[in-house]
């Protein structure tokens, strides 16, 4: 408890790149509906790593969930517009820098074997080329860029020594391998935007973000979720949202949310991210169990994705319908869990004061969007039904999606 009484309640979000940032926006919309008693942008602590570093910061920053998933999920901008293409930036700098350094690269490696020939071969001699490989295919700094922005208007703030809450982002020193909690003393005068850069900086995937001559990457390299920094910082009660599950084909084919052989012959990238998720997962796993014994009097309630379903694995961040139908998915599967929990969830969040709201999760018929406009929007209902049966395309064709429904309206208006 606070010095006022009031419970120590944290927030721990694990990674999963753009589409993991977009499922937790789906699950924790489901959880600022249907939980009374808990202020999703007034907790005692938020951790974010990865994708969650990304979200932790916008909900420490004031940012709630509606507005995550008007702005992120349907593309109706407060302010300016975001894009996913942000977070896929090609490197143009790093492949200038390594294709600049081929010569110098060739020319060392000539003189490697003419100078030791029995040493070693021509072959062996010209591996020194692999310098040339770029340290990452994209520049995560539009993001930055983006979030900079964002967190210099509408009463935000780029500075951890700002925030009235406990925010910590957490990313991977590279050359030593230690996790750095970012807005801890000594790491809390890096903007929140660079730290949120770092803390998504995926190895292979984006180039290495250099702070104070050092270079961070991905936080998940370390843990999945860090739910501990939450629990050192003293929390009660964690609500943890872990996005990063690997798929379970076997469960999955027998869910029909996949066909035999889909991963297998889906290519190299899907097969790295299933390897990446199963070392991730397990890691978490390990940690959760270790948290019962070394913090026994608080509570974490965990949700994430079952392992049977394929829609997060093979969703595409840059299609709209798949952002959308994400969330949505994200949504559904949060309010069926707390609802299969109810119960026991109950039990765990009486001490804090939060009860569930039944009556909200017991609605078959709400949706993501029913529960952002409410019944401003028959109209709209009317409309995702046209979509579903392809009606849509003869009497609605100016409308490329909700979010330009919305904006028309209000014109009109």
């Amino acid at each position: 408890m606070t010095d006022t009484g009031k419970p120590k309640i944290g927030l721990a979000l694990g990674g999963g790149g753009p589409l993991g940032g977009i499922y937790e926006i789906g699950a924790l919309r489901a959880l600022d509906e249907s939980l009374d008693g808990v202020d999703f942008n007034d907790l005692y602590v938020y951790v974010g790593v990865s994708a969650g570093a990304f979200v932790a910061a916008n909900l420490a920053n004031q940012m709630t969930s509606a507005q995550m998933c008007r702005i992120f999920v349907k593309n109706e901008a407060e302010v300016h517009p975001f894009h996913p293409e942000v977070f896929y930036r090609p490197a143009i700098r790093e492949y200038l820098k390594r294709t600049v350094s081929v010569p110098g690269l060739l020319v060392e490696a000539l003189a490697r074997f003419v100078t030791t020939p029995h040493d070693q071969s021509l072959l062996d001699a010209l591996t020194v080329l692999a310098q040339a490989i770029p340290a990452g295919l994209f520049d995560n700094s539009g993001l930055q860029e983006y979030l900079q922005r964002s967190y210099s208007m509408l009463g935000r703030t780029n500075d951890f020594r700002q925030l009235s809450r406990r925010l910590y982002l957490v990313a991977a020193d590279l050359e030593s391998s230690e996790a750095v909690r970012f807005g801890a003393p000594g790491y809390d005068h890096v903007p929140i935007s660079r730290a949120v850069q770092a803390s998504v900086a995926s190895p292979g995937l984006y180039v290495p973000v250099e702070l104070d001559g050092r270079y961070y990457m991905d936080g998940t390299l370390r843990k999945g979720m860090h739910a501990s920094v939450a629990l050192e910082e003293g929390a009660d009660l964690v609500i943890a949202v872990n996005p990063l599950v690997p798929i379970d084909v076997s469960e999955a084919v027998a869910a029909g949310t996949m066909k035999p052989g889909a991963l297998t012959n889906s290519g190299m990238p899907n097969i790295l991210a299933q390897t990446f998720r199963t070392m991730v997962y397990s890691r978490m796993k390990a940690g959760m169990t270790m948290y019962e014994t070394e913090y026994p009097n608080a509570d974490i309630v965990l949700f994430e994705p079952t392992r049977e379903d394929a829609k997060m694995f093979f969703s595409n961040v840059f299609s709209f319908q798949s952002r959308r139908m994400v969330c949505e998915h994200a949504y559904q599967m949060t309010r069926q869990n707390l609802l299969s929990r109810a119960d026991e969830l109950e039990k765990t969040f009486a001490p804090y004061g939060i009860t569930l709201r039944r009556d909200i999760l017991e609605d078959e018929q709400r949706t993501i969007s029913t529960s952002l406009y409410g019944e401003m929007l028959p109209v709209y209902v009317a409309k995702e039904r046209e979509e579903k049966t392809g009606y849509l395309g003869r009497i609605g064709s100016g409308l490329e999606n909700v979010a330009d429904f919305l904006q028309s309206a209000r014109q009109i208006i």
